[in-house]
């Protein structure tokens, strides 16, 4: 059996660390450059409080054509929204990957929620509290690699662990809920039909969410590049979306314990599988066939009824 941890060892640290930040493999040597932090207009916060003893505060760079939020303390949601005449009432909040260390906050964030918004989706980008990293760029890259390097190693956390050890992404997650249903007439929104879809670490908050997230309730959910580990599926499993290359070295030789769980449980559940891809492709526009996740999403929600008013 493959491990992980094997693949991971195996391969550069700048692959890591593409993978870490959602790059296309064509970029994978791009430089990281601190920016100053963008205006954000429109970001709401959720008053989860500051990530507690944080001592390091938010700072963004670029990378990959791309820009990434570290050390995120305070977490906010920013609306996406579609035209009223085209708006189904269908919306999803959209959680960002990068380790729970940084946020591909354009690629797997503000891209994704424009391109669910021109579908008639109104989307939510979550910036979620992160783990405090180094303050400069170097020491953010060292620790990034150091914990790619990692993975595999540390004994398997039981699920109570690890929904302990995301408690402030939780948190955060189900404020965006509660606040998106706190606003759903204003937001032309149906409070039954909100969804949640996550990249990588995104997609791992995604789950939590889903098994640990209480009142989140989401109607329906998208895995994208995430864990595939199986897991114990709640009596009102929503559906599930799952997209995922063969090649990805994080999660791609995991087996598939995530999908056969729900298929045990007699839940919706929907396993794309592309060969190629890496990870960390969200919106990037590739020759590989998993730039088309995308179009296969959109249908799938069209199937369920997403893109249609009630």
């Amino acid at each position: 059996m493959i491990r992980i941890s094997d693949v991971v060892r195996s391969i550069l640290p700048a692959v890591a660390l593409a993978c870490a930040l959602g790059a296309p493999a064509q970029a994978q040597a791009d430089k990281m450059m601190p920016i100053a932090i963008p205006a954000q207009p429109n970001a709401i916060e959720l008053g989860t409080g500051p990530l507690p003893g944080a001592t390091v505060q938010e700072s963004w760079h670029s990378q990959y054509g791309s820009v990434f939020a570290r050390n995120v303390t305070v977490a906010t949601l920013t609306p996406f929204l579609p035209d009223p005449a085209k708006a189904s009432g269908a919306a999803v909040i959209v959680a960002p990957g990068g380790g729970y260390m940084t946020l591909s906050m354009e690629n797997e964030g503000w891209d994704v929620a424009k391109a669910l918004a021109a579908k008639g989706v109104a989307a939510f980008v979550l910036k979620y509290r992160l783990r405090q990293t180094p303050a400069d760029l170097d020491g953010f890259g060292k620790a990034l690699a150091d914990m790619f390097a990692s993975v595999g190693k540390a004994p398997r956390q039981q699920p109570g662990d690890m929904m302990a050890s995301l408690a402030p992404q939780i948190a955060d997650a189900r404020a965006a809920f509660a606040l998106v249903r706190s606003r759903a007439a204003q937001w032309h929104v149906d409070p039954d039909r909100i969804g949640m879809v996550g990249f990588s670490a995104g997609a791992g908050l995604t789950m939590a969410t889903t098994l640990a997230g209480q009142d989140a309730k989401p109607a329906f959910i998208g895995i994208i590049y995430g864990s595939q580990a199986a897991v114990t599926v709640p009596a009102d499993a929503p559906p599930l979306f799952v997209a995922l290359a063969a090649d990805d070295p994080l999660f791609g030789n995991g087996g598939y314990g995530l999908v056969d769980s729900w298929r045990a449980a007699k839940k919706p559940v929907e396993y794309h599988l592309f060969e190629q891809g890496g990870h960390g492709f969200g919106m990037y526009q590739k020759k590989t066939t998993s730039t088309g996740w995308f179009d296969e999403y959109v249908r799938w929600l069209d199937m369920h009824g997403m893109l249609s008013k009630k």
